[in-house]
Parts: structure tokens; sequence; C-alpha cells
């Protein structure tokens, strides 16, 4: 797997937010959904609408690490979730396919594909180095932007320790830059 970045320039962001609701309901949906709840795109394609709908929370065990999380849904992330599914069914996946599958269900788009949206919005803005996981990172990078708290982020990341939720956000990289870039000699 190569290394992805968050998206870390807000213009940047909401232009890839307008790109996205211009382009598919379901693909911009599926870009807030990533860039508002920190979890794995490979827990999100799982989502059902009964998952969501009326919901200020929901529960998941995690599928890499197995562990229960409770996660409030996100009140803008509300929003367009409830525009979005007010015409779907409660077993509906949120993120459908648009082929059915051999029992003739509409099952959830693939990794593969979620990363093909992720990238198409990409490729349009000249962005390299973005995947499924840059959702994820880029919430975290912008919370700690926000919040400065490295703690609340490791522990919504479930991570062991600070340096590991550092260098997912891409933290360390900046410092470094940074330090180096406005270094001087007096």
């Amino acid at each position: 797997m190569k290394n992805v970045y968050p998206i870390k320039d807000l213009d940047v962001l909401n232009t890839l937010l307008n790109y996205y609701y211009v382009r598919n309901e379901r693909d911009y949906v599926l870009f807030n959904f990533g860039i508002y709840a920190p979890l794995r795109i490979s827990d999100i394609l799982r989502f059902k609408v009964r998952d969501v709908r009326g919901k200020e929370h929901f529960y998941i065990t995690e599928k890499k690490t197995k562990k229960p999380s409770r996660f409030p849904l996100n009140d803008e992330l509300k929003k367009v979730l409830n525009h979005y599914i007010q015409d779907k069914k409660d077993h509906e996946y949120l993120f459908a396919s648009r082929q059915k599958n051999k029992n003739g269900i509409h099952g959830p788009i693939s990794r593969q594909t979620a990363w093909r949206i992720l990238n198409s919005g990409a490729k349009e803005m000249g962005i390299e180095k973005i995947g499924c996981h840059s959702l994820r990172k880029t919430f975290g990078y912008h919370y700690y932007r926000k919040t400065k708290d490295i703690m609340m982020l490791k522990e919504i990341f479930n991570h062991a320790d600070i340096a590991e939720t550092r260098h997912y956000i891409g933290l360390t990289e900046t410092i470094r830059y940074d330090a180096i870039k406005s270094f001087r000699y007096d």
C-alpha cells in the first residue's frame, strides 16, 4: 500500500466537496462521510440506511481491530445524510453499487470503486498521493489543527501512542518541514 496524505488545504477540500456535489450525490455523501466520521473505508462501506436514519450516533465493530465502538453522527454529516436517505429503504447500503449481485441485490461499492471515486476528484485538482485513507487522515489533521488535542485524537483513532497519531496525520512531516524551512543562522 502506498503512503497517502490528508487533504490539508481547506480550499482544495472545499473544491473537492463541490466537485463531488456536482458530479454524483452518492460520491458527495461518501466523501462527506469520510471526512466527518473518523472511520476506515472498509467500515464506511458496510453502512446501511437503517444504521444512520434518525440516529444521533451509530455502533460499529471495526473491521480491522474487531473492537466495538460508538460514534456520534456529526451535525454536518447528519444534514447531508438526511437529504440523501430520505427516499431510500432501510435495508439499502448507503453506498450501493450500480450493479446487482448474483441475488439481484445492490451490494455496497467496493474499496476499489471508492478509490476510483476519490481519485477522479484528486486527478481534477492535480492532487497526488491520495487514497481512501486520506479521508480519515483529513479528519485527523483538521481536528488537530482546530483543537491541538492530540490525546483525544489518539483515542478517536484508537492508536497505541501519540507518535503513531502524529505520523498518521502527517504532523511529524509538517513539523519537520516547517523547522527546516524556517531555520536561519543569525
